[in-house]
């Protein structure tokens, strides 16, 4: 068997998204464990940098230049606004290779005007689960990657959980929900969790049996036990405890609650 080229994959940031992507990749993706893929990353914040990175196996590179230098391609995952300045003295280590953004609200037309046809790009956006194999990577169908790329790409972050392929135009509203959900679904198990303190249940009882009841709902719809709304009504039985907190929940505006927050996520 023709074994694979390795790919040296370079980090631009290594915030909160950077360092879960990376610590995702280390911990669940083959090609890194081969040594097909290599991790590396540059930060400006050193010692924050370094304390992220070792502990996975990222190298740590001294300068953004020395990182674009050594990669073959770039992750960048900085802040909207910095991302000019970020790319700005290293465009010239980029050209002829392929940058994977990250960056919220910056699509391939915004990478092109500022690194010219020379950077191939895809944009993408994943969401913080990623770092225990089980997050969403959206990837915006507009892209200038070689076909082999997309699909090293995609079978790298399958590892990662649902790959899901979209336009760009789709990306923000998608992003609202797989990008700011996770928050959302936090305010959920914390707010069961209480219910549970206020019925006598302990703290850390109600929050495990509220985060593995969500884990467990979302698998039956994702391996298509049915629609979420048949799968709703198989637990409500007539005259019975469930469908007496589902009417509880409805007076309160749980649905539209949700519809606002992805609305005002999504502007």
């Amino acid at each position: 068997m023709e074994n694979k080229k390795t790919v040296r994959l370079g980090f631009l940031g290594f915030g909160a998204m950077g360092s879960v992507l990376a610590e995702g990749l280390a911990r669940f993706c083959p090609a890194v464990k081969k040594g097909e893929l290599l991790l590396s990353a540059y930060a400006p914040h050193a010692d924050k940098l370094k304390k992220r990175a070792e502990p996975l196996g990222v190298e740590v590179r001294a300068s953004a230049e020395e990182l674009a230098q050594s990669a073959d391609m770039l992750l960048l995952a900085v802040k909207p606004d910095q991302t000019e300045s970020a790319l700005k003295g290293i465009s010239a280590s980029l050209d002829g290779k392929a940058v994977i953004s990250v960056v919220n609200a910056w699509d391939l037309s915004m990478f092109r005007e500022l690194l010219g046809d020379g950077v191939r790009v895809q944009c993408a956006m994943p969401n913080t689960p990623v770092a225990v194999g089980s997050g969403t990577v959206i990837l915006a169908d507009e892209h200038s990657l070689r076909a082999d790329e997309r699909e090293e790409i995609e079978e790298w972050f399958s590892c990662l959980g649902a790959v899901v392929s979209l336009p760009g135009a789709k990306m923000r509203a998608a992003s609202a929900i797989s990008g700011c959900g996770p928050a959302f679904l936090y305010m959920v198990i914390e707010a069961l969790g209480d219910a549970g303190v206020k019925n006598g249940l302990k703290r850390q009882d109600a929050y495990r049996l509220a985060a593995a009841t969500l884990v467990g709902a979302g698998r039956m719809v994702l391996e298509g036990r049915g629609h979420p709304g048949e799968l709703k009504d198989a637990v409500c039985s007539p005259g019975g405890t469930t469908i007496r907190g589902v009417a509880a929940l409805e007076e309160a505006g749980m649905r539209a609650a949700f519809i606002r927050a992805v609305d005002a996520a999504g502007k």
